[in-house]
């Protein structure tokens, strides 16, 4: 679980009681997850792809399998990236978004330096194909869920603090 405390420079509320995390913040959280969504352009469509990830620098790296569909250069060209998470004692949501464009770690000296990072493949497949997220933006928001909100299981939330956001018909 995240927890923070972000001065008035660090976000920015909106009309609506969201909250525009600064690009100080999102890369904080980006930094704080391990595990987010890649979205490409696929033959005219768009496609998520979970993923594991460590930030490089200002940077997301993550492995893949060769011949992956994630593989496929074209669907490089352009990336979106989000991971996403709350906060239950605080009763909040957030998100960031990064976009970009990612590129396959080509060079002996990138693909040496990726290997020593503490990114570790989570199945039994080759994932030797190191790619690299350079960001053109990144975004992020933070909302107070209403007092309220029916959560699931989905959320992560412990069932003793999740309740406390369930209404009474539930």
């Amino acid at each position: 679980m995240l927890t923070a405390s972000w001065s008035a420079q660090e976000m920015a509320s909106t009309e609506h009681g969201t909250e525009i995390l600064s690009e100080a913040v999102c890369w904080e959280r980006l930094r704080k997850t391990s595990v987010g969504r890649l979205g490409v352009h696929d033959d005219g469509q768009p496609s998520i792809y979970p993923i594991n990830y460590l930030v490089d620098d200002r940077s997301i790296v993550f492995r893949t399998r060769p011949g992956s569909k994630i593989s496929g250069a074209g669907l490089l060209e352009r990336v979106a990236f989000e991971i996403d998470g709350f906060e239950p004692a605080q009763g909040d949501a957030w998100s960031v978004l990064v976009k970009g464009v990612a590129r396959f770690l080509d060079s002996d000296e990138a693909v040496t330096c990726a290997a020593e990072l503490p990114l570790y493949s989570w199945v039994v497949a080759d994932r030797a194909a190191w790619v690299r997220i350079v960001p053109s933006e990144v975004t992020g928001r933070r909302f107070h869920l209403v007092d309220d909100v029916v959560t699931d299981a989905s959320v992560g939330w412990p069932s003793q603090v999740g309740n406390r956001h369930r209404s009474s018909a539930v």
